[in-house]
């Protein structure tokens, strides 16, 4: 028994469920069951104009059919906005972040112009206060960006940053692995539409929820990089991570909610069981 092992699977209710879902939670469940540890269920649901009540009841639907349980009551990170701004606002009072203007059309077109592999990863600074104020008062919209430059100086660069991977990423990376924040540049922590970022929010529950054990897919190996540093910003614990491959269809492409992949209602509605599903997957 290891009630000290927690891990979770935290999807957003932007859509229905499909079998790479069904694979990175029986993943997730798997592995804290095997040891007597905790599995945690929480909603990622900050996107306001995308998630949806009857994708978050689906959810729950399709998770009891595949024969998981977790404990209640659910995270929704929708409850905690006001512990993200906070966070926002005390990154941006010790000047690690900063409003910027650009949108992402101009972001691109900035990083298109720069020479071949000279702008992998974009960054940015603050306004001067008298611009800033101008576009305040007029009402520009803005999004909270993470200061490289800043956190880089406050933590006296990035070389004691690191995380314990214990899968691989993509390219086979596995063990201690030396994060490398400059990947993701000056990342988004907030946005007027949203109130949080993906990578604020996710390593606050963490803490909050006492992840031990991060198990996902590798598609997000790379922001484990930005969320390391997330982490020794606020002086929050890093868990261990574990990073899993992404389950692929007969064509070859990952499945995706975009690209309309089959759903586990569809599957329900063809007859197939959890049983016949878990064992398609490898669980059983």
């Amino acid at each position: 028994m290891d009630a000290a092992f927690v891990t979770r699977f935290a999807p957003s209710p932007t859509g229905y469920l499909h079998r790479g879902h069904a694979y990175s939670a029986l993943t997730a469940w798997t592995a804290a069951h095997e040891v007597g540890g905790r599995f945690i269920l929480r909603i990622e649901d900050i996107d306001r104009t995308r998630c949806r009540p009857q994708f978050e009841a689906a959810i729950y639907e399709d998770l009891a059919w595949l024969g998981l349980s977790w404990e209640t009551p659910v995270l929704r990170q929708s409850d905690h906005l006001a512990d993200y701004e906070a966070a926002v606002a005390d990154l941006a009072a010790r000047g690690l972040a900063y409003r910027c203007f650009r949108t992402r059309k101009e972001i691109a077109e900035e990083m298109s112009r720069a020479p071949h592999g000279a702008m992998d990863a974009w960054r940015g600074a603050p306004l001067p206060a008298d611009e800033e104020q101008a576009r305040l008062a007029a009402g520009e919209p803005f999004a909270w960006r993470l200061s490289l430059a800043a956190a880089e100086q406050a933590l006296g660069g990035f070389e004691s940053l690191n995380f314990l991977e214990a899968g691989a990423g993509p390219t086979g990376e596995t063990g201690r692995i030396a994060a490398r924040p400059e990947l993701g540049g000056d990342v988004v922590l907030a946005r007027k539409d949203v109130g949080v970022a993906y990578h604020l929010a996710v390593v606050m529950d963490d803490a909050r929820q006492g992840v031990t054990h991060v198990i996902r897919g590798q598609d997000l190996f790379e922001a484990a990089h930005v969320q390391r540093l997330l982490q020794a910003l606020l002086d929050l614990p890093t868990p261990v991570y574990r990073h899993h491959p992404l389950l692929v269809g007969p064509d070859g492409k990952r499945f995706a909610k975009r690209d309309r992949a089959e759903t586990l209602a569809e599957l329900r509605a063809r007859g197939i069981s959890p049983t016949a599903l878990r064992q398609e997957l490898g669980f059983d």
